[in-house]
């Protein structure tokens, strides 16, 4: 990002994209433990997710460091702000993964995952879909990608509304079921999150490029239609 980054910012900007990285991969792998049954996956995410934690510490030691040292412009500012606010996003997606983990691990314990998954594993495609571009918006400079996420958020909020209503009746026709099903209730909704933060990284991504709120660009838009 040449029109942002000069040569102090780079490691703010090397971090957070690793951090992306990492979120991207740690959620892919939480998806992969649960459609596998793979409790050894699992227990790997659950540790793996310090690195995230230890990276967005390091983003912030960063940011403050810049700050204090060379009073930035307010172009500069306003991407540290976003970079900040998208590194808290990436680490709140790391702890969803790692709930999904743990979640999985309950489930196991109950017996093997069954076939009664209701929408979640389209969800989860949904949200690391939206959160890889999330990131290669910021990557590319490209508003138009960050723009594109929105909509694609709502269908993820409606998934997750159908696997609350599946599960809740499941549990209702088969009361042995009511573990399970609580636990993948959480499930979906730790992949709502997920992608809720990949939007929340994408309006900051937009407001960086445009130095316009996205929300009240698709408010303006909505009304005058």
């Amino acid at each position: 990002m040449k029109r942002y980054f000069h040569e102090e910012l780079e490691d703010v900007r090397s971090n957070l994209m690793l951090m992306g990285e990492k979120s991207v991969e740690i959620t892919k792998s939480a998806m992969k433990a649960m459609l596998e049954g793979d409790q050894v996956l699992a227990e790997k995410i659950i540790k793996s997710d310090d690195v995230i934690n230890d990276i967005e510490t390091q983003i912030d030691d960063e940011v403050a460091r810049y700050i204090s040292l060379r009073a930035p412009v307010a172009r500069d500012l306003r991407l540290l702000f976003v970079a900040v606010k998208a590194s808290h996003d990436l680490e709140r997606v790391g702890d969803e993964a790692s709930s999904v983990a743990r979640r999985t691990i309950k489930i196991l314990a109950e017996g093997p995952i069954g076939p009664s998954l209701g929408q979640v594993p389209k969800m989860g495609e949904l949200a690391i879909s939206m959160l890889k571009e999330a990131l290669q918006s910021f990557i590319q400079e490209d508003e138009n990608i960050a723009y594109s996420i929105i909509n694609r958020d709502e269908e993820v909020d409606s998934l997750n509304r159908e696997n609350f209503s599946q599960f809740v009746e499941l549990m209702k026709q088969d009361p042995s079921t009511v573990a399970t099903c609580t636990e993948m209730v959480f499930v979906s909704k730790s992949f709502e999150r997920i992608a809720d933060h990949a939007k929340n990284i994408a309006e900051e991504v937009y407001y960086l490029l445009t130095s316009q709120s996205l929300k009240e660009v698709i408010r303006a838009e909505k009304q005058g239609q």
